[in-house]
């Protein structure tokens, strides 16, 4: 290090160390006097019955001059007139290459027990702001996801983002492995917000495979952890992409789910005084949610192509949260519980889905072709019910007929094994097919 960047270094120092004392806890917070701190920024706790460790804490909000501070972890051992000492910094995560293929906490550390980061990361900051508008380049590639309900109906370009809408247990978990395995990007970075903590390994074991965690990392946040942790935990997935970005790679940036993210930025919005609006939801649910999700995309030398999982209540697919999400990303897929139930997997519902960016990136055969295909489904969905009933006669409609024959076909096209592998050429290939 040369002497100018050792003088910018000493300059940026800060000689002293700010401090102050907690008064009380309530609930989720630690309300503390002092010390001077802004929004965001980590403070340590320290306490005498903590093994010599400080906690770890976020400034958010203040009340009456008083410091609003939660914890990154359940703490028992925080009493009055603890000190808290401000950082001056917000939360910092280490990223690099040599972090592909690991599982992280929120905080960027090892999930293992005892297990050690890689040498060689750089210190990378979580909190960030999106790319600018004018300075984000077109989508124009398609993206291969590997899916073909996806691939041929529902194409996506690299650096589009899309939300998956389903209720539980339709299949989200599956298909985002199922795009891990089998997409053509370079890396995927896999944010597991809220999850079980039984569906974390089972998720890496048999959704992902060891061939799909070759090529990702996996930041996990648990439903039993703080309500920071898991806000924590989509910030640190969504900084990790952006560092991949900035080397050039496209990525796969995997989030299950927005909605939980959504929950716990309210239980932290309750506990410094928001008021409920809609469903309970507070202002800054609905604050956050762009910027966040704005951070995906396209800049001139990398993409971050976004998958986000939105759980909806009661497959109601117009609640608050997917009704915010669905009109920030570039594109929605639905999972229908009905399809599931009659055994088609991925149960996508090609009719009620869009991309944004499929006429951009896609030729006008394929495109044809997909609008056709979606046609024939469409006709057949409106006159099932007379199908059902054998209430149709045939003859009576040829466009009628042409779908009661295709329907079969088009079916099994949609349905496809866990472990299939298909690319992009040949399910536009096995769409001509279909139409001939």
């Amino acid at each position: 290090m040369n002497k100018e960047a050792l003088i910018s270094v000493i300059e940026k120092t800060i000689p002293y160390k700010r401090y102050g004392k907690v008064i009380r806890v309530v609930g989720l917070m630690i309300e503390s006097e002092g010390p001077a701190a802004n929004i965001g920024e980590v403070c340590y706790i320290h306490t005498s019955s903590d093994k010599g460790e400080p906690i770890l804490a976020e400034v958010v909000g203040f009340q009456n001059e008083k410091i609003i501070l939660m914890p990154y972890r359940e703490v028992n051992e925080v009493g009055s007139g603890c000190l808290v000492e401000a950082t001056g910094n917000p939360l910092n995560v280490k990223v690099g290459r040599s972090l592909i293929g690991h599982v992280l906490d929120p905080l960027g550390k090892p999930l293992l027990d005892g297990e050690a980061l890689p040498k060689g990361l750089t210190g990378y900051q979580t909190e960030r702001k999106p790319p600018n508008p004018l300075s984000r380049p077109t989508i124009r590639q398609p993206l291969q996801v590997g899916v073909r309900a996806i691939d041929g109906f529902l194409s996506m370009g690299i650096g589009q983002r899309v939300g998956l809408f389903a209720g539980s247990g339709v299949g989200k978990s599956t298909l985002l492995g199922m795009i891990a395995r089998n997409s053509n990007a370079d890396v995927n970075i896999i944010a597991l917000i809220g999850e079980r903590g039984r569906e974390v390994r089972e998720f890496i074991e048999h959704d992902l495979g060891e061939e799909g965690l070759k090529k990702s990392i996996i930041v996990a946040a648990t439903s039993d952890q703080p309500a920071l942790m898991r806000i924590r935990g989509a910030y640190t997935a969504t900084a990790i992409s952006e560092y991949f970005r900035e080397q050039g790679f496209n990525v796969n940036l995997m989030m299950d789910s927005v909605t939980r993210v959504a929950m716990a930025q309210r239980e932290i919005g309750l506990a410094v005084g928001e008021p409920p609006t809609t469903k309970g939801y507070t202002p800054s649910v609905f604050s956050i949610l762009p910027k966040l999700l704005e951070r995906a995309g396209t800049v001139e030398n990398g993409s971050i192509t976004g998958f986000y999982t939105v759980l909806v209540d009661g497959d109601d697919m117009n609640e608050p949260i997917a009704d915010a999400v669905r009109g920030i990303l570039d594109g929605h897929i639905v999972l229908d519980r009905k399809i599931a139930e009659r055994g088609q997997y991925p149960a996508i519902n090609v009719l009620k889905s869009i991309s944004r960016v499929m006429n951009v990136i896609t030729t006008d055969e394929h495109q044809q072709i997909a609008t056709k295909l979606r046609t024939l489904l469409a006709v057949y969905e409106e006159n099932n019910e007379l199908i059902s009933i054998g209430a149709y006669k045939k003859g009576t409609n040829p466009e009628v007929d042409l779908a009661v024959a295709s329907y079969p076909n088009i079916v099994s096209f949609l349905k496809q094994g866990v472990y299939e592998q298909v690319s992009f050429e040949e399910t536009v290939q096995m769409m001509k097919n279909l139409v001939q």
